[in-house]
């Protein structure tokens, strides 16, 4: 099953590689609607092909592949649409799918753990979308203030060392919430 997975990881990650060699030259100069159209084409294209790779796994494993087949045609997308307009916005939403995309797979690598791990593990991909996010946000035309952005950021990082505490008891417990209130500015 490992091999398998190997296989899909491997496959979407050359695939991934590959569309910007596509979508390249349409970064220095806006692509046409029909560029856009077959483009989009390609994409919905590779994404039923990565998928139907996902159908020789199991369980977890064609979970977390289907999800990346689902990410990539999703990021491609919005690099299409950002060739197309060359708007700050639809660049922005780029970065925003690539975060989103990230957070997705890495929940769904989660399911494979149990318990706090598990509770942990999705606390921190969820951290580093928030992050991802208020780093996109602002530098794009969202713009995110830097005092919202950081607070944001800190309210993640605070979520996921109070996760970790859960698996303590009595003292150690209140000690490292304690801990982790202080680190974070939580009072």
């Amino acid at each position: 099953m490992t091999s398998n997975f190997t296989f899909c990881a491997s496959r979407v990650a050359v695939a991934a590689l590959a569309l910007p060699l596509f979508l390249a030259p349409a970064f220095g100069a806006a692509i046409s609607k029909d560029e856009l159209k077959i483009g989009k084409e390609r994409v919905t294209t590779a994404y039923n092909a990565d998928k139907a790779a996902c159908k020789v796994l199991a369980g977890n494993a064609r979970d977390i592949c289907q999800e990346e087949a689902k990410g990539k045609a999703t990021v491609a997308r919005a690099e299409l649409q950002y060739s197309y307009t060359e708007k700050p916005k639809d660049l922005t939403k780029v970065g925003e799918a690539k975060a989103k995309t990230t957070y997705e797979v890495a929940k769904e690598r989660c399911d494979d753990k149990a318990g706090n791990d598990k509770s942990v593990c999705r606390k921190e991909a969820r951290a580093v979308m928030v992050k991802a996010l208020v780093d996109v946000r602002s530098t794009g035309e969202i713009n995110t203030t830097t005092a919202e952005g950081k607070q944001k950021k800190l309210d993640a990082d605070y979520k996921v060392a109070a996760e970790q505490c859960e698996m303590l008891a009595g003292a150690a417990k209140a000690d490292c919430i304690t801990s982790a209130k202080n680190r974070f500015g939580k009072t």
